[in-house]
């Protein structure tokens, strides 16, 4: 972890955005990752975890374990995920973050770098069925500023909860505004139905 953190430090000087952090989550837990809009949003929740003592851990679509960056994938953390059978990928999260006291596994809710109409709820759901707490990552390209947030549990309030992160997300732009996406989860709609 000592080189990692060598590396992000490096980073840190020399990158054009600030590292600006609430203190790091203790033992396991999901880190919110957001706004997801591009894929410099990988490097710097890279060297987020990295400053911040941890090693993260994170899901990818399985073509991005093919070939020569599938064992670089596997090195920084990558969980290979079929997206097309995703079936037990949250079971599995939650044994893991109970078999490691120090299991942060990082959630992009958009789910993709594209534009979508809502967050999926694939983290909320690992968190409560985990009793995990959730940390909130961002990057935001507004103030060149990128770290971790609170760090929260959820009440299983669905939109109390979204509330909050609601709240924390209302400045944060992402690397790339215009992909961004208000936090929002369909069981909201329903449960207001």
């Amino acid at each position: 972890m000592r080189i990692l953190r060598l590396i992000a430090d490096a980073y840190w000087s020399i990158s054009r955005w600030s590292f600006v952090s609430e203190p790091p989550p203790k033992g396991s837990g999901i880190l919110v990752a957001g706004p997801h809009t591009s894929n410099w949003d990988f490097v710097l929740m890279l060297a987020i975890a990295w400053k911040s003592g941890f090693r993260p851990y994170f899901m990818g679509k399985k073509e991005l374990f093919r070939g020569p960056a599938g064992p670089i994938m596997r090195a920084l953390g990558g969980i290979e995920v079929d997206r097309k059978n995703p079936i037990g990928v949250a079971e599995d999260l939650i044994e893991r973050a109970r078999a490691d006291d120090d299991f942060q596994v990082v959630i992009t809710p958009e789910g993709t770098r594209g534009s979508v109409e809502r967050w999926k709820s694939g983290f909320y759901r690992i968190a409560r069925e985990g009793d995990l707490p959730v940390t909130l990552g961002y990057c935001d390209s507004k103030t060149m500023t990128a770290g971790l947030g609170p760090t929260i549990h959820l009440t299983g309030d669905v939109k109390a909860d979204m509330d909050v992160i609601r709240a924390f997300y209302a400045d944060k732009w992402g690397v790339r505004p215009e992909r961004r996406v208000t936090p929002r989860l369909a069981e909201e709609d329903r449960a207001a139905g």
